[in-house]
């Protein structure tokens, strides 16, 4: 009896079939990597720092207009300053964007095009499908994280020179050391904004419409930011990812504070790892019929 079920179960898999090999990664990746929101987004990344040089040419030197000084106030001081300024800048919402965009479009789109079925029919495993398309997607933010400090290095080197990285509070970290620090920072907004692919991926699972997905989940982290504005939560504002979102300001020291980058990493992990294990576990019961 049993030699009977084993023969039968190999006759319902096709010769030469491995459900490991089904939709390569880099067959996924290329696929991404040619659609034009891709494109569009890694120019909008890549133009962010000729539009703050061209607007500090225009408007002349940061000026903090007081006796504090910030890190915005010392954008021209060297390349290593200006790429801290382009991340301060854009670690709130911008880089939010590629992030949801990457993340909770990557199956909503294959359903909105009809062709997430045809994918499941060749026969792609529902957990093989979701690991590829989050893992691509999740390499496509860092790639954009990645290069919006590189372009801005080479931009803020070419128009402020290569110098130590100037602190708002005195003092000054060495061009190695600068660079080691914002390699640290370029990290931390990445598992930072974990919560942000997260919440995007599962949404992306739960509809058909990929602007539903990428909006919504861009939507709750603006929320997320608006109840962490609101004092009166006291203490309950450090179970909020976005309470610490901006902790990676603490790297910029001649000491630096690790234990705020600490948390929020925890806070962000955590989050993240529960919702995409909604994610797997959702799309493993749906019923696909798009």
């Amino acid at each position: 009896m049993s030699t009977l079920v084993e023969s039968t179960a190999r006759t319902e898999v096709a010769s030469g079939y491995r459900a490991g090999r089904t939709l390569p990664l880099r067959v996924e990746l290329v696929r991404q990597l040619k659609r034009r929101r891709t494109l569009v987004m890694g120019g909008i990344l890549a133009a962010l720092p000729f539009v703050l040089v061209i607007a500090f040419a225009i408007g002349g030197e940061p000026d903090g207009g007081g006796n504090r000084i910030t890190l915005m106030d010392t954008a021209t001081a060297s390349g290593a300053n200006f790429v801290a300024v382009n991340l301060f800048v854009s670690a709130g919402f911008l880089l939010v964007v590629p992030v949801a965009l990457f993340c909770g479009d990557t199956v909503a789109s294959e359903a909105s095009w009809s062709s997430l079925r045809y994918l499941l029919a060749a026969p792609v495993p529902r957990a093989r499908l979701l690991w590829s398309k989050l893992v691509v997607g999740l390499g496509l933010s860092l790639a954009a994280m990645i290069m919006l400090p590189v372009v801005a290095l080479a931009v803020g080197t070419a128009a402020y020179g290569w110098g130590p990285l100037a602190i708002p509070t005195g003092g000054s970290l060495a061009p190695g050391t600068a660079a080691q620090r914002l390699v640290v920072i370029v990290a931390f907004i990445f598992v930072s904004q974990l919560v942000t692919a997260g919440l995007a991926f599962w949404l992306s699972t739960k509809t058909d419409a990929p602007l539903g997905a990428v909006g919504g989940a861009v939507g709750l982290t603006i929320v997320g930011n608006v109840l962490d504005a609101v004092t009166a939560l006291g203490d309950w504002r450090h179970f909020l990812p976005a309470h610490w979102q901006f902790a990676w300001a603490d790297a910029v020291q001649p000491r630096p504070e690790w234990s705020g980058m600490i948390q929020g990493t925890a806070i962000s992990i955590t989050y993240a790892l529960v919702l995409f294990a909604l994610a797997f576990r959702g799309f493993a019961r749906k019923d696909v019929v798009s």
